[in-house]
């Protein structure tokens, strides 16, 4: 999924939640993509713009939320779940989901710690540290 180009995600998003409004097959990505739109309704209007959605910007500075960034975050805490990469991953986030009782919640506490990690990794021209990811959420699921 993440060798594509930025259009051409997008473009997944858009043709997943097409598919699932309309009750099409979906593969077993789009279905996991599907079931994130669902959890952010406030997405819900731009995917359904189609084209439009694959070229527009979301400028940080000007406050902005990237919805396929945020939805990317989503899906691919829930692969490192399916993956238990990095290992202990699942136990620290199965420990705080017993804590918040909220899976949505925990995965956007879990999205702070890999956005960190991303943004370090990016900054420093490295690949991104998976000990000290898997240390910032077992420290939210200690707390």
């Amino acid at each position: 999924m993440f060798g594509q180009s930025r259009e051409q995600l997008r473009r997944m998003y858009v043709d997943a939640w097409r598919k699932q409004q309309t009750d099409e097959p979906l593969s077993p990505l789009e279905t996991m993509i599907a079931e994130v739109v669902t959890m952010h309704p406030e997405y819900q209007a731009l995917l359904k713009r189609g084209e439009d959605a694959l070229d527009k910007d979301f400028p940080a500075a000007q406050g902005e939320t990237n919805p396929f960034m945020h939805m990317g975050m989503h899906i691919a805490i829930r692969e490192q779940l399916s993956t238990d990469r990095p290992a202990g991953i699942v136990d620290a986030i199965r420990t705080l989901l017993a804590r918040v009782q909220d899976a949505h919640e925990v995965e956007h506490r879990v999205m702070e710690c890999l956005g960190q990690s991303l943004w370090e990794a990016q900054r420093a021209g490295q690949t991104p540290d998976e000990v000290a990811y898997l240390r910032c959420v077992q420290g939210l699921a200690r707390h």
